[in-house]
């Protein structure tokens, strides 16, 4: 399918009028090729409300998808709606849209508050309304307390929440998120996850990428796993886990006495392999996840054996695409 842009290039002019029952984002068919290199190939995808994490290890495209979905770069095929409008041919969508970069250059010397009015005095908002959006984005995220210090002087998650604040500034319908967990402590985590939860509450659009799988379960359970280009799966994250229930797992349990344990779990009906490896652990493999998870606890119980963790190792990204291209590991 050839590319749907202006011949030009240019924008058009004339005034734009958004198509109420278009999705927020529609994309048809989708690619973005670097000579030989396929950083995007036929992804057609449709979302409206609510929170989508896009899922992909690095080099997956989400990246290239997000730089689509901003106008940074063209497509080499298919069509981008944004609010039911073609962005190349009418930027005036991008009013509605609030963007996080995964890496951003930042004015370390001005202050947070600074930083977020200046932009809304760049959307067109007076001084004074400007100065209230700063107040009212920088409180959304938690960081109205420290709203007039230095933004060199800010942790890495409190740098992140001043990005998060200065894409709310023109008050968006669609807020993209690039990566905006990275290098953040578990607190800053927590707080940034709020705030994303919250505007999919409030009825926005909100797209955030993530390779680390549980990080995207803790915010939303509507997923996209994008790889090497290609769109995977989308879908609800438990539904697509239903349909690995029935796969091989395996699930590490820390343990003082792992023989003695060992006796009790035998005897759920999902488990079809024990064994020992180094330390105190027992590993013991499984086809269905969900009937082990709901009969564990009753078997330490019986056990009498205290348990010290329990790790599943295929249950991260790696193993899902594994899995779901036919690769699967234990």
């Amino acid at each position: 399918m050839m590319p749907d842009f202006d011949q030009s290039g240019l924008p058009e002019t004339k005034e734009w009028v958004p198509e109420q029952t278009a999705p927020v984002i529609l994309l048809e068919n989708v690619s973005k090729t670097y000579g030989r290199i396929h950083a995007l190939t036929g992804i057609t995808l449709s979302l409206s409300g609510g929170v989508t994490g896009i899922l992909g290890l690095n080099g997956a495209g989400k990246s290239t998808l997000f730089k689509i979905l901003m106008g940074k770069i063209k497509p080499s095929s298919g069509q981008v709606r944004l609010f039911g409008t073609n962005p190349w041919k009418n930027p005036a969508p991008y009013a509605r849209v609030g963007f996080v970069p995964e890496h951003e250059k930042m004015y370390d010397w001005m202050t947070a508050h600074d930083f977020i009015s200046t932009f809304a005095r760049l959307n067109g908002l007076t001084r004074d309304e400007s100065k209230i959006e700063a107040d009212r984005v920088l409180d959304f995220v938690g960081l109205l307390d420290v709203a007039h210090k230095q933004i060199g002087r800010f942790s890495k998650g409190m740098r992140q929440r001043t990005k998060i604040a200065h894409a709310l500034v023109n008050d968006p319908d669609l807020i993209i998120l690039d990566e905006p967990l990275q290098g953040c402590d578990p607190l800053a985590r927590t707080t940034i996850m709020n705030v994303i939860r919250e505007l999919g509450r409030m009825g926005r659009t909100v797209i955030v990428s993530s390779h680390i799988l549980h990080e995207i379960e803790r915010i939303t359970e509507q997923i996209v796993i994008l790889h090497h280009g290609r769109l995977l799966a989308l879908g609800n994250l438990h539904a697509i886990r239903e349909r690995l229930d029935k796969i091989p797992h395996r699930i590490d349990i820390g343990t003082d006495n792992p023989k003695q344990l060992a006796k009790s779990i035998i005897e759920i009906d999902s488990v079809h392999g024990i064994f020992f490896p180094q330390g105190n652990n027992l590993s013991i493999q499984t086809h269905n996840l969900g009937s082990f998870h709901s009969n564990l606890p009753k078997a330490i119980i019986e056990s009498g054996q205290k348990v010290e963790s329990i790790d599943n190792p295929d249950d991260d990204l790696e193993s899902i695409l594994g899995y779901l291209t036919g690769g699967g590991r234990m």
